[in-house]
């Protein structure tokens, strides 16, 4: 919890969420600086009792925390505290494997290292883990997306070179 009050950027992932299934308002009232929380349904409803559609529960949890939603799945949702919402539907079946939540995790605090906001940092790391999973294909491991990334880049600075 302390480093939540430290106002430095912070990814909230997996054991990290199932842990305040009992006091999930211990996490939020901790949350002061950047917050990125990644989890997947099953984490989700562990500590955030809503109902509706995925965006209203997205949206609804990013405002009742205090920090960025990403809600994994192959639709992945990414709320703000300020209202925005992204759907991102760039996930291959590949990315069901162990351990891709934990690239994508990683993904995305590289990019709040790098002074991104974290809705847009959960952003960009889940196109870019969809685009490196797809980069790999079928009998992707975890351990492959890190490796396909820098393909990934080359090929979106490529293009953003065809569109100059």
């Amino acid at each position: 919890l302390a480093v939540l009050r430290e106002k430095v950027p912070v990814v909230i992932d997996a054991d990290a969420i199932s842990v305040f299934e009992e006091t999930p308002e211990l996490l939020f009232s901790s949350i002061e600086g950047p917050c990125l929380i990644t989890p997947h349904e099953g984490e989700f409803s562990r500590i955030f009792n809503l109902t509706g559609d995925k965006v209203s529960r997205v949206r609804d949890a990013a405002s009742l925390s205090g920090a960025t939603i990403l809600l994994k799945g192959p639709d992945t949702v990414v709320g703000a505290p300020d209202g925005r919402v992204m759907i991102n539907d760039n996930a291959p079946p590949d990315l069901a494997t162990a351990g891709a939540g934990d690239v994508l995790a990683g993904f995305a605090l590289a990019m709040l290292a790098n002074g991104r906001d974290p809705f847009v940092a959960g952003s960009i790391a889940t196109w870019l883990h969809g685009e490196a999973a797809g980069k790999f294909g079928p009998g992707l491991i975890a351990e492959d997306l890190p490796d396909a990334l820098p393909v990934v880049l080359k090929d979106l600075k490529q293009r953003e070179g065809n569109h100059s």
